[in-house]
């Protein structure tokens, strides 16, 4: 997941997923920030959740974008 420090929507979608998915999936929190090129990339649409470059959704979680890339 791609956040920003103080973002309060970055950590609200932190905390949903940590609800919805407890210890079964693994989040890595990568701040947008501290790259040059992941800033240019997603400026101000953080929160991204991605997955193998594969971007799932960004501004809030979508459920079922997750659900389908997880099961599948």
């Amino acid at each position: 997941m791609y956040s920003r420090d103080g973002c309060h929507l970055c950590e609200f979608m932190l905390e949903e997923l940590e609800r919805l998915y407890g210890t079964r999936v693994c989040v890595k929190v990568l701040d947008v920030d501290s790259r040059d090129d992941w800033r240019q990339l997603y400026g101000l649409k953080v929160p991204v959740l991605s997955h193998m470059d594969r971007v799932i959704c960004y501004g809030r979680l979508d459920r079922a974008a997750l659900h389908a890339v997880l099961s599948g």
